[in-house]
């Protein structure tokens, strides 16, 4: 066999070992797409799939405030009927002797309608139709908040995708300075001015630095299908992120004007407003219950043959009749006495609920401002601590250089400005994400 032959022959397994390494590594060819804030939140009203569950509640509760206010309309029937008549034995002498033969006609036709119109129930209509508004402006509010509940968490994974492609950035900058600085680390060894060892641990935290690199491009891919889910997108979608989002944050207003806003506009409020209602609705029906009834009925009906009255007669006639209708139900003063009082109960026990989620929207204003001003307060230090770790860095940079301070302070000095730098980006988010808890608190989000 030929040399170049014996060559190929070698080089032959790693050329399709390196093919099918090419094949296996998915290719990400989708073209990226850059989303604000805003467009995330309007894909996910449009497409999230909890928010789409919520408008149809509201849809069925429309339905049934419109079926509620149709029972004013009067109720309408018609009927028709055929029998076969059996013969009709007279028994004039008693069960025990032959009857007499009655003659009948075999075959009855009935064709009829009616009609009634309720004019006073207890006023119990008009309950019900207030009872569905309450319903539908409760599922509207339900809505709102499950809508203010799925911006919140698209701004989470919005955050948390900014923050990855900053941390990613930043990696890449240090990785960029450590190769540079590891040069000039190795180039000092060549010349004996310093030992293998500073070379090692130089070459050991840029591998450490390249190895999170390939994490935080593993958490951007999490990131970017949590939220392609999220707001109805391919899950393979490329979003992109804005990553200026977190270099402007709002100064709070005063906790007593959280409050107020919250006690008008905290949807858990008005839901709980609504529950309680739907309970003062549901005693005043149950008190409904001991009340007259008066309607208006009409009737008519088609009939062969005339058989309802005396003498019968083998001929087809039509007979109607209309009027009021008026009942009273006795038995409901004996009957209505422990509901009513088990209505009483519900509604105290859904006033109680509503001053418990009261109390629960103070604690969580409070909480979330407190919070938030806290996350700000983190950002002016974390902002310090990045002038003081470059000041250090910088010194420890010299004099390592200047053989004054051996590598662990130089690597040291490096990894806590790296860490300050994270901690502004997490502080900067976090304060973002609790600028968006206190409005979702108070019902503005």
């Amino acid at each position: 066999m030929r040399p170049n032959t014996k060559r190929v022959c070698a080089l032959l397994p790693v050329l399709i070992f390196s093919m099918c390494a090419v094949a296996q590594k998915p290719s990400d060819t989708t073209a990226p797409i850059h989303l604000t804030l805003e467009q995330v939140w309007d894909k996910a009203a449009q497409n999230n799939k909890k928010v789409q569950m919520a408008h149809i509640r509201v849809q069925t509760s429309e339905e049934s405030l419109k079926n509620a206010k149709a029972e004013r309309l009067p109720e309408i029937d018609v009927n028709g009927a055929y029998a076969r008549v059996t013969n009709m034995p007279m028994y004039e002498d008693g069960f025990f002797h032959t009857p007499t033969q009655f003659p009948v006609l075999h075959n009855y036709y009935k064709v009829g309608g009616d009609a009634y119109f309720n004019v006073y129930n207890g006023n119990k209509t008009n309950l019900e139709i207030q009872k569905g508004q309450t319903e539908h402006a409760i599922t509207k509010e339900q809505e709102n908040l499950t809508l203010s509940e799925v911006k919140f968490s698209a701004a989470v994974c919005y955050l948390d995708l900014v923050r990855s492609c900053r941390f990613k950035e930043l990696i890449a900058k240090d990785i960029e300075d450590q190769q540079k600085q590891l040069a000039h680390i190795q180039e000092l060894q060549k010349n004996g001015v310093v030992l293998k060892s500073d070379v090692l641990r130089a070459q050991l935290r840029l591998s450490r630095q390249q190895m999170g690199m390939v994490q935080i491009d593993n958490d951007i891919a999490i990131a970017r299908q949590r939220l392609a889910i999220l707001i109805g997108d391919e899950e393979n979608e490329r979003i992109d992120a804005d990553s200026m989002l977190t270099d402007g944050n709002a100064i709070p207003g005063s906790y007593e004007e959280y409050l107020n806003v919250a006690a008008t506009h905290a949807f858990q409020l008005k839901i709980s407003e609504g529950e309680s209602a739907l309970k003062k609705l549901a005693l005043k029906s149950v008190k409904a219950n001991v009340s007259p009834k008066v309607g208006l009925f009409a009737e008519y009906n088609f009939a062969y043959p005339q058989i309802q009255f005396y003498p019968y007669g083998d001929a087809a006639y039509g007979l109607g009749m209309y009027g009021v209708k008026a009942s009273f139900p006795i038995s409901a003063f004996y009957h209505n006495k422990h509901k009513e009082k088990a209505a009483v109960l519900e509604l105290k026990r859904e006033e109680i609920a509503h001053e418990e989620t009261g109390d629960v929207i103070r604690q969580q204003v409070k909480e979330a401002y407190l919070r938030y001003e806290e996350a700000l307060t983190r950002i002016e230090v974390a902002e310090t601590n990045i002038r003081q770790a470059s000041e250090n860095a910088r010194i420890v940079n010299n004099t390592y250089f200047n053989q004054l301070s051996l590598v662990t302070d130089l690597l040291d000095a490096d990894t806590q400005l790296l860490q300050t730098r994270f901690d502004l980006v997490s502080a900067k988010i976090a304060a973002r994400v609790q600028y968006y808890q206190l409005q979702k608190v108070i019902g503005n989000l």
